[in-house]
């Protein structure tokens, strides 16, 4: 399973929060835009693997305008999210895997949606349970134990110790943790990644601590 990028269009901002929590249950970035920047995001130098178009106010002008540049850019998946009431008009591309998901779905009905059109035929999520050394990382309710005992730790600060766990043995720079980790729409100092390391040491104890590893010059690295 590959780290994967997602372009949300949606004119409205419904739709955020279960895509942010997305990138903490899938290996996925999400880049949020709105049709008056869709222009930015398309020119922005990121290539997407999936678009999320919202169809809920749209018109059929820019609808075509998503269509072309998903075919010129090598029939990219496509998920519609759909109102319920407008399912007997829905008319899906006839190019590209594709799919459609009820606007009022659950998240976890749009996790398995996108993983099945990001990773068709694989698996789609990592083992729900990580254990190193006396930590154990469930991946499934966000949760960090040492020697059995919850740890109290922020949601910025779970997701940047489960991804340098899941992604062992290489080095990350500040700037690749803040778009793996805080997403594109965070415009922040890398300094944070700092700070939040920090503190995930601390509250990891010293034996967990030292697999996180400081690379000087580049960044940080999940030593096993």
């Amino acid at each position: 399973m590959h780290h994967k990028n997602i372009l949300l269009i949606s004119r409205t901002t419904r739709h955020h929060d279960v895509m942010r929590e997305l990138t903490h249950a899938l290996d996925v970035s999400t880049l949020l835009s709105t049709p008056d920047t869709f222009n930015q995001a398309i020119t922005s130098g990121h290539d997407f693997d999936l678009v999320v178009l919202d169809l809920d106010g749209l018109t059929q002008d820019f609808i075509n305008r998503v269509d072309a540049y998903i075919i010129d850019n090598g029939v990219i998946p496509i998920l519609l999210v759909v109102e319920e009431d407008k399912l007997s008009s829905l008319r899906m591309p006839v190019q590209g895997r594709n799919d459609f998901v009820i606007a009022t779905a659950s998240e976890s009905e749009f996790e398995v949606r996108v993983a099945q059109l990001l990773w068709p035929g694989e698996e789609n999520a990592p083992s729900d349970l990580v254990t190193i050394d006396n930590m154990t990382i469930n991946l499934a309710t966000y949760q960090v134990y040492i020697d059995e005992k919850p740890v109290d730790l922020t949601l910025m600060e779970y997701s940047l110790l489960s991804f340098l766990a899941t992604h062992p043995s290489r080095a990350y720079s500040r700037e690749v943790l803040l778009h793996r980790v805080w997403g594109f729409e965070y415009c922040g100092g890398t300094r944070t990644v700092d700070v939040h390391i920090r503190r995930v040491r601390s509250k990891v104890g010293p034996q967990v601590a030292s697999h996180i590893t400081t690379v000087r010059g580049v960044g940080y690295l999940f030593k096993l």
